[in-house]
């Protein structure tokens, strides 16, 4: 029988086996360790661009493609590794908590600098949400072009419109929006870390025999041949987005080190967790990339999944698209969740006697454990689950979009804000060695990132024009 009742007190979550973890600044509960961090950081990075990196690789060629991947894979450790002693400040050990990375621009650079980042922030997590719905439709669609094929023939008209998909994906998203915060995720980012193992795997296994069926490796060494100059600078430019947007979690990254309990201290347990969770993202990374581009060549499709619509058996295909769309259901809120606490934070300090805002309403439901409603957070995260499935679906571009939100990610995010932040906080001496690596380092990734956005930019016109 349902129970209705109202709790004003805080939520707290606690994971079943878990070390309770009180924190020495807050009521919150950290549970998390060294293998929790390495799911949340593989379910933040290997998600809809992992699909995208066969094309990338084929635009770039057999040079280019794989030390491009290396070259972002490390970009991302030193990120990362830059950005993990932002968690606590002044002292990256003993310091106050700096929640998320807003919070951590704000405290250490100031509050300037944490508007600017705070808007890029949410508004990359915005196009992450709408790019992973993106995904989903293209995963459904390909699962049902390949049961067209498999019935029709290769030759049939197998096109299906992905709208009503989009829709049942936002729906399903609604309901998971639900769940209450970062800490209460460790279970959707394991399983959505073991799905990105698997269709990351699928997606090698078929390329590699595929080449083995065709009896040679496709491609070159310059990459798919283009139109123009232009065109093929464009089309480069695009590649770049693609690969980077496949890589950082910086967005995240205080976040996911905010769920680790301690000692040791949050920054090393971070630190050897990135770099694990480097090392196997990139050899899957490079797995997908190459085998992809060595089985379809100057065919390599934007969406490498797509390209075995006709392979037998063909429920391997749709297995692994299965995969995709439940890791990118946690990955959806692995990128929502910051924005919906940041803005119900917000909200709750500009008007902490709004009953609308504070009230809990205790639902039991029989097998299942107490479930506690809050009318604004069912509100507000339907109606962002409704604009971003409604963007979607007026943008379906998918390498696109992918370009424009990865160069938008790399450089002011990913790399200017935790360089920066890292030589204010470990009081790096300017025009010092270390000082200067860092800014030839960000300068280099600055230029990367306009030329991936500025090629993106082009190529998402153009798909709109066709």
């Amino acid at each position: 029988m349902m129970r209705f009742g109202v709790e004003m007190a805080e939520e707290h979550q606690h994971v079943p086996g878990g070390s309770m973890n009180n924190d020495d600044d807050d009521k919150t509960i950290r549970t998390g360790t060294f293998w929790t961090t390495i799911a949340h950081i593989i379910t933040a990075v290997i998600g809809s661009g992992v699909l995208s990196l066969a094309w990338g690789t084929a635009q770039l060629g057999w040079i280019g493609g794989p030390i491009v991947l290396i070259v972002f894979g490390f970009v991302t450790y030193v990120s990362s590794y830059l950005l993990s002693d932002c968690y606590r400040s002044p002292d990256p050990v003993t310091g106050t908590r700096n929640r998320s990375f807003t919070d951590a621009v704000r405290v250490i650079l100031g509050e300037k600098y944490a508007w600017t980042s705070g808007l890029l922030q949410y508004f990359s997590f915005f196009g992450t949400a709408i790019a992973y719905v993106v995904t989903t439709s293209s995963c459904v669609k390909a699962i049902l072009r390949t049961n067209c094929i498999h019935k029709k023939g290769s030759d049939a008209d197998c096109h299906n419109s992905g709208q009503i998909y989009m829709l049942l994906f936002g729906v399903v998203q609604i309901v998971m929006s639900q769940i209450p915060d970062f800490n209460s995720m460790v279970l959707v980012s394991v399983v959505a870390a073991i799905m990105s193992f698997c269709y990351s795997s699928i997606g090698i296994g078929l390329g590699f025999a595929k080449v083995i069926e065709n009896g040679k490796i496709a491609g070159s060494i310059t990459g798919i041949p283009a139109a123009s100059v232009a065109n093929r600078l464009w089309l480069t430019f695009q590649a770049l987005g693609d690969i980077a947007f496949a890589y950082p979690y910086a967005l995240v990254l205080l976040e996911i080190q905010d769920t680790i309990k301690s000692p040791p201290a949050e920054n090393k347990v971070a630190r050897k967790a990135s770099a694990m969770a480097m090392i196997v993202t990139t050899s899957f990374y490079l797995g997908c990339g190459c085998f992809g581009y060595a089985a379809f060549g100057n065919d390599t499709p934007g969406n490498l999944l797509t390209g075995f619509g006709s392979y037998e058996p063909n429920w391997i295909v749709k297995f692994a698209n299965v995969c995709i769309i439940i890791h990118l259901v946690g990955g959806y809120q692995l990128f929502s969740q910051p924005v919906f606490a940041f803005v119900e934070r917000w909200l709750t300090s500009k008007f902490p006697a709004s009953q609308f805002l504070k009230k809990f309403y205790k639902i039991k439901l029989p097998l299942v454990p107490v479930f506690h409603l809050n009318l604004f957070r069912l509100c507000f995260r339907s109606s962002y689950v409704a604009v971003t499935t409604a963007i979607a679906s007026e943008f379906p571009y998918f390498n696109e979009i992918l370009g424009v939100l990865g160069a938008l990610n790399l450089w002011p995010l990913a790399i200017y804000f935790p360089v920066e932040m890292y030589i204010v906080q470990r009081n790096v001496q300017v025009w010092g060695k270390k000082w200067v690596f860092l800014q030839i380092f960000s300068c280099i990734l600055m230029v990367v990132s306009f030329v991936a956005l500025v090629g993106s930019v082009a190529g998402l016109i153009q798909a709109k024009m066709n």
